[in-house]
């Protein structure tokens, strides 16, 4: 559930160097380590671990960089090690072995995960065909307990915001965005605005699924640089 890479202890420090990770603006300034164990642990405390395949320093790397440099503003990596970072799951938290990138002016690395995520499972749900609205975009967060989720729903601009309604079974909180009252008079675009929407739970969600009803497809956290990890 949680984003798999982390930036430096404190953040980056200027609005340059944010607009340059925002555009995946890096240069490599040194050697990649060119070897790596093929395997390493993912492991929950008390609650078992897995095996998965470790990805190299100069894939991780390319995770991150763009194919090209945008403009002045670049961060600089300068080397890389092997070491673990912890990454929030419906588990709870994971130990997961992860590429630590140094950052030229940065006392402290970025680090991004290392293990390389398991195949998702086929949703135990088919999508949902005919019904109104968008599907939803984007898990934001999960409350501390459980209890409520954020996730990022789209709808037009003829219309009074999304809501999201949600059927709870013993496997799956199943969500169907869905938008509020529509105008139908005046004129109006196709534009899609994103807007969070927070949906309260009967019971926490532990570790059943998030489904979306239009897809049947799990809804995803999504980062900067893509959507967040699965090791199961």
């Amino acid at each position: 559930m949680g984003e798999t890479v982390q930036l430096p202890r404190g953040g980056l420090r200027s609005q340059a160097d944010k607009q340059a990770y925002e555009d995946q603006s890096f240069v490599l300034r040194g050697k990649l380590p060119d070897t790596w164990p093929k395997d390493g642990q993912v492991t929950w405390a008390g609650s078992g671990s897995v095996t998965r395949s470790l990805a190299g320093a100069d894939r991780s790397f390319k995770t991150l960089a763009g194919a090209r440099v945008n403009g002045k503003s670049h961060l600089t990596v300068t080397g890389a090690k092997l070491g673990e970072m912890s990454v929030a799951t419906s588990r709870g938290p994971a130990t997961v072995p992860a590429w630590f990138f140094t950052l030229d002016g940065y006392a402290s690395p970025l680090k991004r995960a290392a293990a390389v995520p398991s195949k998702l499972p086929r949703p135990p749900i088919r999508p949902a065909r005919g019904i109104p609205g968008y599907p939803v975009d984007r898990l934001v967060q999960i409350a501390a307990d459980g209890r409520s989720v954020t996730v990022v729903a789209l709808h037009g601009v003829c219309d009074d915001g999304p809501v999201v309604d949600v059927l709870e079974t013993r496997g799956s909180v199943v969500l169907s965005a869905s938008v509020k009252y529509l105008k139908d008079e005046g004129d109006c675009t196709k534009q899609a605005r994103m807007q969070q929407v927070t949906v309260k739970l009967e019971r926490p969600v532990g570790d059943r699924v998030l489904l979306d009803a239009p897809t049947g497809r799990p809804v995803r956290y999504k980062g900067p640089h893509g959507t967040s990890a699965t090791w199961s």
